[in-house]
């Protein structure tokens, strides 16, 4: 049996090479033609959050673990750490993008059974209504099994599968890279991922990734049009160095920016599934998996996350039936609707009500609490984080949050506000960069 994976990103490699090692024939298609020399900057052709910050939560590092502890191995040894609990749980690996990419890339290239192509998919091929593989220009290539691991921007199945649900939430972002100086340490962190600030009108966030590199995101509702002036770097900096505590990263002393300021698309939240009215495959041999599915927004860091849990779920149910595709298919949309589903319900609710508190608005206690305000509830009753904690550590889904609902509306009607870090409002951060050079 051949498959074919449409899409090398974490979730097509990570299933390439946990069938392969399964003895499974593997052929990996992606317009990208892989990672570069270490010399030159990887740009990682549609890939637009590439050299954004990423956050690869504890159930990745325990996917890897389980699958491919080899590719653990060559993270450590590029400068990847695992932060753990204090009972050694792994709470998230922390490393970039392009390192992480660059490992599974690197492995999936040595692996037996695996072959890599270089080409742009442009169609499906089907006969007498089952997928036999993928067009690219003139060449084609068959497959048994047709994997999309292409992500959520992908053309090639429209007009098979449903439309997405869901759409933008309206935020955007911007990112820039630096590097620790030798022997420098962090600045301030309040996580183990590093310093996470909700600031009034939006986010600002500091992430700590591999080989003494990091990131700092900007993520705001792009309704003030002088925040564009984040994409120039003087005009970046000057909004790092106006938060106190996060201008203490950026320190000449303490660290060097590695790459410019990085402007981010809109952010989205999507599901697609992929049965018809009937519950039938909407064409058999073909399976969607990861972004192709689900794409949440980055401001909860679910992404990659979501991605491999469907990844390692797909290869647990094609262990069981890929010769019965369409039972295959059937048990992985039934699956991905009760264990993925439910996160984009949530980030698109929660989402909405963020950046209508970006704009203003104040906690609406008619209505049901999202769930970023019954987590910050917890500081002000810590009896919620028997509610709060699973769900942060995504080991409970977010209807577990449902008994906490109640005690975090009588905290909220009480007056409780969550505490706003010192730091610049978006408004008068809109005023310092537009006093930079660049925004002129």
């Amino acid at each position: 049996m051949r498959i074919l994976v449409v899409g090398a990103g974490p979730t097509g490699l990570f299933i390439a090479i946990a069938l392969a090692r399964r003895g499974r024939e593997v052929v990996v298609v992606d317009r990208d033609p892989g990672p570069p020399d270490r010399a030159t900057r990887w740009q990682r052709k549609g890939v637009m959050a590439f050299h954004h910050a990423h956050t690869f939560r504890g159930q990745v590092v325990e996917a890897l673990r389980a699958e491919m502890p080899d590719v653990l191995e060559d993270l450590d040894a590029a400068g990847a750490t695992i932060a753990t609990t204090a009972a050694d749980r792994p709470v998230a690996l922390l490393c970039r993008r392009t390192t992480f990419e660059r490992m599974l890339w690197n492995r999936a290239a040595r692996q037996q059974g695996i072959t890599l192509l270089c080409g742009h998919v442009d169609r499906l091929l089907t006969d007498d209504s089952r997928v036999i593989g993928v067009a690219m220009g003139r060449d084609t290539v068959g497959g048994d099994i047709v994997i999309d691991a292409s992500g959520r921007a992908s053309r090639f199945t429209n007009g098979v599968r449903p439309p997405a649900e869901g759409g933008d939430c309206g935020a955007v972002y911007v990112t820039r890279q630096y590097r620790l100086r030798h022997g420098a340490r962090p600045g301030p962190v309040n996580s183990l991922i590093g310093l996470s600030l909700s600031l009034a009108g939006y986010l600002a966030i500091a992430f700590i990734h591999d080989a003494g590199t990091f990131s700092i995101t900007f993520t705001h509702d792009g309704t003030d049009k002088r925040l564009r002036a984040l994409r120039y770097e003087v005009a970046f900096d000057e909004a790092v160095r106006a938060i106190p505590r996060l201008s203490e990263w950026i320190d000449p002393q303490r660290s060097q920016p590695i790459s410019p300021a990085i402007p981010g698309g809109r952010l989205y939240n999507t599901y697609r599934g992929q049965l018809d009215a009937e519950g039938r495959p909407v064409l058999p041999g073909l399976i969607s998996v990861g972004d192709s599915v689900c794409t949440t927004t980055p401001l909860a860091g679910r992404g990659v996350t979501l991605a491999l849990m469907q990844a390692q779920e797909l290869v647990r149910i094609l262990d069981l039936h890929d010769r019965d595709i369409t039972t295959a298919t059937r048990q992985f949309d039934h699956w991905s609707l009760r264990r993925i589903r439910p996160w984009f319900d949530d980030h698109r609710y929660t989402d909405t009500d963020r950046v209508r508190r970006w704009s203003g608005g104040d906690v609406n206690v008619s209505r049901r609490l999202p769930s970023d305000l019954i987590v910050a509830a917890a500081d002000a009753d810590p009896a919620l984080k028997e509610f709060v904690d699973p769900y942060i550590v995504m080991d409970a889904l977010p209807a577990s949050l449902a008994p906490a609902q109640a005690r975090a509306r009588e905290i909220y009607v009480g007056g409780w506000r969550p505490a706003v870090p010192d730091g610049p409002t978006r408004a008068e951060l809109s005023e310092v960069v537009s006093r930079t050079p660049a925004a002129a």
